[in-house]
Order: C-alpha cells, then sequence, then structure tokens
C-alpha cells in the first residue's frame, strides 16, 4: 500500500513528464507544507511550485540547473547530489538552511544574497566564494573544494565558518576568514 507522500511524488513526476512531451508550463503558485522531490532522475525543475511555505527537497537528482526552482523557501532548500555548476536560478530568499553540497559547482553566482540558517557548499570545485549570501544566520560550510581565496565570503557568519580540507592542499587560517567575515561561531 502506498503512502500519501509516495502517490503525490509519483503525481508530480507524470506531471513533469507530460509537461516535457507538450512544451507546456505549468506551475503551481504555492505549496504551504514542504515539498520533496529528492532521489529521482530529475534533470530539470520546471513545473516545480512558485513558494513554498516549508522545505524544499531535489536532492540525489541528476540536475543540472536550478532554473524553474521555488522563489522563496519559509524553511529549508536542499538541492545537494545533483549536477549543477552553478547555482544560477536558485531561490532568492530562504529563511532555514541552503544546502548544495557534493554537486560540480565552479561558482556560488545566483545563490541567495541571504540565509537565514546555514549555508553549506563542501564537496564541490568551488575556487573563490564569489557570489556567496553576503550573510548567512548559521554556519557557513565551504570544506572540501580547491578555494584560492576567500573572496565572496559572507561578511556576517551568525555560527561557525568551515572551510578546511581543500582540495588543492590551500589552508586557511582564522586571521584570514576573520579579516573577511564576522563569524560569531568558531573557525
Amino acid at each position: 500500500m502506498k503512502n500519501l507522500a509516495q502517490i503525490i511524488k509519483e503525481e508530480y513526476k507524470k506531471i513533469l513528464q507530460e509537461q516535457a512531451q507538450s512544451k507546456k508550463t505549468l506551475r503551481i503558485r504555492k505549496v504551504h507544507g514542504n515539498f520533496y522531490c529528492h532521489y529521482n532522475d530529475f534533470t530539470s525543475l520546471e513545473g516545480a511550485p512558485n513558494s513554498v511555505g516549508g522545505n524544499f527537497q531535489c536532492y540525489k537528482n541528476n540536475l543540472t540547473s536550478l532554473e524553474g526552482a521555488p522563489n522563496s523557501i519559509d524553511r529549508n532548500f536542499d538541492c545537494s547530489d545533483n549536477n549543477l555548476t552553478s547555482l544560477e536560478g536558485a531561490p532568492s530568499s530562504v529563511d532555514g538552511n541552503f544546502y548544495c553540497a557534493t554537486n560540480n559547482l565552479t561558482s556560488l553566482e545566483g545563490a541567495p544574497s541571504s540565509v537565514g540558517g546555514n549555508f553549506i557548499c563542501s564537496y564541490n570545485n568551488l575556487t573563490s566564494l564569489v557570489g556567496a549570501p553576503n550573510s548567512v544566520g548559521g554556519s557557513f560550510d565551504c570544506s572540501t573544494n580547491n578555494l584560492t581565496s576567500l573572496k565572496g565570503a559572507p561578511s556576517s557568519v551568525g555560527s561557525s565558518f568551515y572551510c578546511h580540507q581543500q582540495k588543492n592542499g590551500i589552508e586557511f587560517t582564522e586571521k584570514d576568514i576573520r579579516k573577511v567575515s564576522d563569524v560569531e561561531g568558531q573557525i
């Protein structure tokens, strides 16, 4: 017996497939709760809701772009474990956490200008932080990338700032981080 989440997931997948075949764009205006479309083979977010009152989770797909993603998320946005190379098309507003770890990101251009919770962009191919949110209410984690500088780092981080284990061997010190960001937590 299928649960409600499975039925909704299957119906959403069917709608996206029909749209792709008919080339029509159907856009749901607002989902007041959570919207889950993770663990599919989606290559696009076209047809996703315009606004989500809860969490939006599209991790573990085959997305190469965030075009079609909601404009605003009241809680968390998770696009981790896809094939993204940039964040163009990402929501302009995320009140909770923003997860984009384990992609192929080479740029943070397109990221929200502020994130209320954590911003996690670890395990990518970033060489700079240009495009990162200006302020992060929680922790900022850019560990395990190819950073050569901290240019573009958030000017304020409400909790911790992590940037250890760069794949290229570069190590940033606490002093380096404090030069570019006002961090309230640990480094």
